[in-house]
């Protein structure tokens, strides 16, 4: 089944245990970001609202990170990583239950560490981490 995104939600290890797809634009009980995008200015809009966003994150010049050129929509229990503090407490900032567009960048420098890119309509975070998205590091938060 493919979402409202283009995604096809079927690949998705979440599908059918805490989604349904989103034949409404509600994947996991609320309206999602991309899918109310889709629906108020069409699919060209999304298109280009992307590329903005590439183009932001590509401007970043972040040393080591490879230039992206797309964004992929992800679940937040998926990239809703753990971030240690300098005070040794680890927090969440993302929402579990949100959809995001995001994409995963091997370090130019390190192919054991990877850039993670998540980012909506209000910020962009990007992050390094290692296999599996251990240790990982908040690099940017920024707001839009």
């Amino acid at each position: 089944m493919l979402g409202i995104c283009g995604a096809n939600c079927e690949e998705c290890e979440f599908y059918n245990k805490k989604c349904k797809g989103c034949n409404n634009g509600c994947p996991f009980g609320k309206k999602c970001f991309i899918a109310s995008y889709i629906e108020t200015g069409g699919n060209n809009s999304f298109l280009e609202f992307k590329k903005i966003l590439i183009n932001e994150i590509n401007s970043l010049n972040i040393d080591g990170m490879s230039k992206i050129d797309d964004l992929y929509p992800l679940h937040g229990e998926y990239v809703n990583l753990e971030y240690k503090l300098p005070n040794d407490k680890k927090v969440k900032i993302l929402n579990d239950n949100e959809s995001y567009l995001g994409n995963q960048v091997v370090c130019e420098f390190d192919n054991k560490t990877c850039f993670g890119i998540v980012c909506n309509m209000s910020f962009i975070l990007i992050c390094k981490y290692e296999e599996n998205g251990t240790n990982p590091e908040l690099l940017i938060y920024k707001k839009r």
